[in-house]
């Protein structure tokens, strides 16, 4: 897609935790990387929807470093080429630093680049009608233009916040004001207004412009974040620590005189609840969504997500049940945000289901939670094709590995390196530091145990 002859990038904001979709979204495992429609990941359905027009070489992500491994995997899976393309920041800044980042980077690659920015975990169900705005979007930012999209309200809506328009608000209008979340009655006022419209956090706007907009109205973060862009390496998080923590829309949307809001009917959502994603799905004859191995039984107006188990449900009205592997929220579904304060209070308790799933993200593979105990933990294994795991820690006296299907490669200081196939098993004795590599072509999966109990054997041997 080309905007007046102009390189025009997409650039995805994928920071968010997203606490209001527990237990599927996790503080290690946020919004954008959860599967909520189908088979693709919120970032993935995103993807799908800008490329095309934008080409996949054009694809930019900022996003938290320690998610960056996983956000690739995300990509690479749709073809979608992730080296190069991803800005970390080792802390979260808020999207003002996020977006400044961005057009940093970009401009030093092509100074006159136009920019889509867009959250990595919003759906849209009007792809067409996305594709016709985002092409107008485009056109007023290489004019110079900072294009807001603004969302045509279809109800008054208390939890989103509102662009005010000059009237009379037409293809594009001057930006009055930005209104955080409004009370409902000032909602229903702003519906009825009919220039006010909600704000969708998607933008455009040449990276230059934004770059000169930053420095008139948050020099404080510009003089901050640009020294260190373009250096080699990652940036410390000490550093990016004492960037301002301010929004795009505090830093420089409010403020700039070349903002403009352009009113859209995209079937938009931002899913920041339960009851939002109902609302945005399509419903059976009993207005139920139901997804998973799901048994309901004169149920009405339900959500029922079911992910590892069987879920029978038997005369119940206006609920939303989510089930994991290792946990089950059920709520009233008008007050499953209130999901936020169960996540407070697990971190309260320091429990960690607040914090990841059973199944964790890795480099090399991912981790498989299967046993916990006061003498050891349990895990299966599986290893991406050439990945190679580092395992151990001081503490674990013994590890014990089965290979269940494949070959691995086991090597470590003092050891001798070793392989072993399907079906086979070691013991290692203060396996602080053992490398684990699969050499083949595929994945390999293993089950490992390791064991911190006093009685554990000194020797190493077939297990």
């Amino acid at each position: 897609m080309i905007a007046s002859g102009l390189p025009v990038f997409a650039v995805l904001l994928a920071g968010g935790s997203g606490t209001r979709l527990w237990p599927v979204s996790r503080e290690l495992h946020p919004k954008q990387l959860a599967r909520l429609l189908g088979r693709d990941s919120l970032i993935q359905s995103t993807l799908r929807r800008l490329v095309p027009p934008f080409p996949a070489s054009a694809v930019r992500v900022v996003c938290r470093a320690d998610q960056e491994h996983e956000i690739a995997r995300h990509l690479e899976a749709i073809g979608v080429p992730a080296a190069g393309r991803i800005y970390t920041e080792p802390v979260g800044r808020n999207t003002a630093a996020a977006v400044l980042r961005a057009c940093l980077e970009i401009r030093r690659e092509a100074p006159e680049a136009v920019l889509g920015v867009f959250p990595a975990d919003h759906v849209i169900g009007r792809r067409q009608a996305f594709h016709e705005a985002l092409a107008r979007a485009l056109r007023l930012a290489a004019e110079g233009r900072v294009v807001a999209f603004g969302i045509r309200p279809r109800y008054p809506e208390t939890g989103y916040g509102y662009i005010e328009a000059e009237p009379p608000a037409g293809e594009a209008a001057p930006i009055r004001r930005f209104v955080e979340k409004p009370d409902l009655a000032a909602a229903r006022r702003f519906v009825e207004a009919g220039t006010y419209f909600w704000n969708s956090g998607m933008f455009a706007f040449r990276a230059a412009v934004a770059i000169e907009e930053f420095a008139r109205h948050a020099p404080e973060l510009l003089a901050g974040l640009e020294p260190l862009c373009g250096r080699p390496g990652p940036i410390a998080a000490e550093e990016y620590a004492r960037l301002p923590d301010v929004s795009f829309d505090v830093a420089v949307m409010e403020k700039t005189s070349r903002g403009v809001v352009l009113p859209v009917d995209l079937g938009w959502s931002d899913i920041g609840s339960w009851k939002s994603l109902y609302d945005f799905l399509p419903k059976d004859a009993g207005g139920n969504v139901l997804e998973g191995d799901v048994i309901a039984r004169e149920t009405r107006g339900c959500l029922v997500l079911g992910r590892s188990r069987l879920i029978a449900v038997n005369r119940i009205a206006d609920l939303v049940v989510v089930e994991t592997p290792d946990s089950l929220f059920i709520s009233d579904l008008e007050s499953s945000r209130d999901v936020k304060e169960i996540v407070a209070e697990l971190k309260r308790r320091g429990r960690p289901e607040a914090e990841r799933h059973l199944t964790v993200a890795h480099p090399w593979g991912t981790l498989t939670r299967l046993d916990s105990q006061a003498s050891g933990l349990t895990c299966r294994l599986s290893l991406d094709p050439g990945a190679c795991a580092r395992l151990g820690e001081p503490g674990d006296e013994a590890l014990h590995l089965v290979v269940l299907n494949g070959e691995v490669r086991i090597r470590g200081r003092r050891r001798r390196p070793r392989r072993l196939g399907a079906g086979e098993g070691v013991r290692l004795a203060a396996p602080a530091g053992v490398e684990v590599e699969n050499p083949t072509g595929s994945a390999v999966d293993l089950v490992a145990v390791f064991w911190k109990a006093e009685a554990a054997a000194a020797g190493e041997g077939p297990a």
